[in-house]
């Protein structure tokens, strides 16, 4: 199947017109301008094609006999035909990648199918990050590959796990937090997370944390490196004498290096922050600051996140 995009954007275009927000005013001053999305399958315009209207979208059959799924605009989420493996998909990637997820879980979407962002606009901060954002969404299932994502407290690095990993199929969450019943602000947090992941993604609350690494082979995500040692500094009383957690910690190390998964670890930047006023917080920085370089050498990506900004470490 031929696609010719003649236009992307959502119907305003971008930047919308009047729209005084970051996103828009970057292509404004740059003089760049994408157009409401229209497109042409094997040289027929898409509103000249045969068309079966679906939830969220529509089908269209290509003159070739190829069948594309297209959403009907921003925020929607076309559900697929059964048992249809389309040619293509033109979605909205901007707002709704986990939905292709959804779309490769029930086999609509196939190694084979082309998948194409549409309905764009100022939900992304740019182009360019569209485009860092299709290279994860477009990367192989399966591993070996680690990426290892660090931040301070509310920077937005839990975030950015989940998005890069929300293209996929199926995702094990590995929750390494205690569950904390009694605690009505932890569990709000919990909640949120929960509610930001796709509803088919599972989570495993373990702190057996070089277990679940040695048995995945799949998409994982791992929040977070932080909460897992602190409870491992808690299992080996380690917090007067940091040396008893450095055999979990190699243990860890190992496994992140053996492991046939693609996993997305979480882990607090613990060096940037004033030095902790007691003994026991001197230790944990440290020896968190130790473990995120090991797993950042073992690592085949590393990033900062800060103020939701990302910054590949190279």
């Amino acid at each position: 199947m031929d696609i010719e995009l003649r236009g992307v954007a959502a119907a305003q275009g971008w930047p919308a017109p009047g729209c005084r927000c970051a996103s828009c005013g970057r292509l404004r001053a740059a003089g760049v301008r994408h157009e409401p999305f229209t497109a042409a399958l094997d040289g027929v315009a898409l509103e000249d094609l045969p068309r079966t209207d679906v939830p969220g979208g529509y089908e269209v059959l290509a003159p070739g006999g190829g069948r594309a799924l297209v959403a009907a605009g921003p925020g929607a989420r076309p559900e697929p035909s059964a048992g249809v493996e389309y040619e293509a998909v033109l979605l909205d990637m901007a707002g709704s990648p986990d939905h292709l997820g959804h779309l490769r879980r029930v086999g609509a979407v196939t190694p084979g199918t082309r998948v194409v962002a549409v309905h764009l606009d100022h939900r992304l901060s740019s182009p360019s990050e569209l485009e860092r954002r299709t290279a994860f969404w477009n990367r192989p299932e399966h591993g070996p590959f680690r990426t290892l994502l660090l931040g301070g407290s509310r920077s937005g690095k839990s975030a950015e796990a989940e998005l890069r990993l929300a293209a996929c199929p199926d995702v094990l969450y590995i929750a390494t937090g205690p569950v904390r019943d009694d605690d009505p602000e932890w569990a709000g947090r919990v909640a949120a997370h929960r509610l930001r992941r796709p509803a088919w993604w599972r989570t495993a609350e373990t702190t057996d944390l070089a277990g679940a690494l040695a048995a995945a082979t799949g998409p994982v995500l791992v929040d977070g490196i932080g909460t897992w040692l602190a409870a491992a500094m808690s299992e080996t009383d380690a917090w007067q004498e940091p040396s008893r957690v450095e055999p979990l910690v190699d243990g860890l190390v190992a496994a992140w290096r053996g492991t046939a998964a693609r996993v997305v670890a979480v882990s607090d930047e613990v060096g940037l922050s004033l030095v902790p006023t007691t003994a026991s917080g001197r230790a944990f920085r440290d020896v968190l600051g130790r473990a995120n370089q090991r797993l950042a050498a073992e690592s085949e990506e590393a990033a900062l996140v800060v103020a939701g900004r990302v910054m590949e470490l190279r």
